[in-house]
């Protein structure tokens, strides 16, 4: 029974051990971002197009969209000039931060 709590406690703590960001720093430097990904109905008036609910976002893709988007992998152009002033540091913490509000967010 011990084994099975033990297990059960460290499965349940897997994906929090996964980020290596910092969720309070990466707050801070989030601040841009909430321009477009906080708006309610996540519809951005100019020019207007849906942008896609971040919070509670999975912690490796939203790492992994920001260093392509950096990397001018992806297309777009907003994008890809807010992402190219972050370090792989800065990347992390706002992708911890974004990934610990939850799906409700």
């Amino acid at each position: 029974m011990r084994f099975l709590y033990l297990s059960l406690t460290l499965l349940a703590a897997a994906p929090a051990a996964l980020a290596d960001g910092d969720p309070k720093a990466g707050e801070m430097k989030s601040y841009t971002c909430t321009g477009c990904h906080g708006i309610p109905g996540y519809n951005n008036v100019y020019p207007t197009y849906k942008v896609p609910k971040i919070g509670g976002q999975n912690y490796e893709y939203l790492v992994s969209a920001l260093k392509d988007y950096r990397a001018g992998n992806r297309d777009h152009a907003t994008m890809k000039l807010q992402a190219e002033s972050l370090s792989d540091a800065d990347i992390e913490d706002i992708a911890a931060y974004f990934a610990s509000l939850g799906p409700d967010a």
